[in-house]
């Protein structure tokens, strides 16, 4: 059934006549076969009849009962006053069934041509139904309530999904802010360095960091953009430390243009191409080489920052860095165990940072 199906009154009311009408055809059923076991046979239509006249009588004077329930609960702190209210309710909902049920019966006797006064059809019903009318009357007040609580525990569950999801997005823009000041701090201090030595150069590594943080600001409302935005971006990035290694840089790319599209991260890649370069290119005399690859792999999307420095310690543990601690974060935060960063030795030296996401067919 749809969601909000039931929001609808008419489906509400055809649904509950549909529900009362499967009982009164059971409790009709049960009457016809047990009169006939017993030796007293009565008519399908007759115990049709009379099982729909109680049924029907009891749907009628269920909607009241139903919003009393909804008004008056019996839950703390006013229990026993529910208790109390609900008692005299009971008592109103079984006499009001007596008279309907008696003028049903009334009407039944007279189309079936054998017409009955009022109190001849209300007597018989005095004993056999005042009992049964408390029973279905606690039956409808505790149907309401199971309903109650049923929506609530909903309702309960939907706002602690929301305060999740609020929680997650604030932790993720949380992560990803700490991102520009950092970035924007090492750029900075290459700045400061660039123009002790070539003033030219530092001059268009300012216009290109003003670029350059321009964009991120521009995205900095998105947690995840396509691959292909993202490597825009870094290019700006690279220009920018391009400038300042010269030609003791180069960037090689292996992308597979079928992962393009598919989204990633927003600043993904800076962090990790920067430790790249900051912890393999500035510690060697020999030009320093970053290779870039994006490509599917185990039904997910890989990418790979890669150098040719002087690879991991010795005891192969990286030291904590804040660019690759956020970014594992914010894999966490997104993907969960489908996300993860890891840091391992590359083929022919150097190390590689290789970030795991999952990819959606498509």
């Amino acid at each position: 059934m749809p969601e909000g199906w039931l929001q609808n009154p008419w489906r509400r009311g055809l649904l509950a006549s549909a529900l009362w009408t499967l009982i009164g055809l059971s409790f009709a059923a049960q009457f016809h076969v047990s009169s006939a076991v017993l030796g007293r046979p009565v008519s399908w239509p007759r115990a049709l009849g009379y099982a729909l006249g109680d049924w029907y009588v009891f749907a009628l004077l269920a909607v009241p009962v139903f919003r009393l329930a909804a008004l008056v609960p019996v839950e703390p702190p006013r229990r026993l006053r529910a208790l109390g209210v609900h008692a005299v309710a009971c008592g109103a909902f079984a006499l009001a069934y007596l008279l309907l049920r008696a003028l049903v019966a009334q009407a039944q006797a007279a189309l079936a041509g054998e017409p009955a006064g009022f109190f001849a059809a209300f007597e018989p019903l005095l004993l056999k139904t005042v009992p049964y009318s408390l029973l279905v009357y606690g039956a409808i007040v505790g149907v309401q309530h199971a309903a109650t609580y049923h929506r609530r525990a909903q309702e309960r569950e939907l706002r602690a999904a929301a305060l999740e999801r609020r929680l997650a997005e604030a932790r993720l823009l949380a992560l990803q802010m700490q991102l520009n000041p950092h970035f924007l701090f090492n750029a900075l201090h290459a700045v400061s360095t660039l123009m002790r030595r070539d003033l030219a150069a530092a001059d268009r590594m300012i216009v290109r960091l003003s670029g350059l943080l321009r964009h991120a600001l521009d995205r900095t409302d998105r947690q995840q953009v396509p691959l292909r935005e993202e490597l825009a971006f870094l290019d700006r990035y690279l220009e920018i430390e391009q400038t300042r290694f010269g030609p003791r840089l180069r960037v090689e790319r292996d992308l597979d243009p079928a992962v393009l599209d598919a989204p990633v991260p927003n600043l993904v890649l800076q962090p990790l191409v920067e430790n790249a370069l900051k912890h393999g290119v500035e510690r060697q005399a020999k030009p320093g080489v970053i290779r870039l690859t994006a490509r599917r792999a185990g039904g997910g999307l890989e990418l790979i920052v890669a150098d040719n420095g002087p690879g991991l310690p010795a005891n192969g543990v990286a030291r904590p860095r804040i660019g690759l601690g956020n970014t594992q974060e914010r894999l966490a935060q997104l993907h969960g165990a489908a996300g993860s960063l890891t840091l391992r030795p590359a083929p022919g030296g150097g190390t590689e940072a290789v970030v795991r996401l999952p990819l959606a067919d498509g």
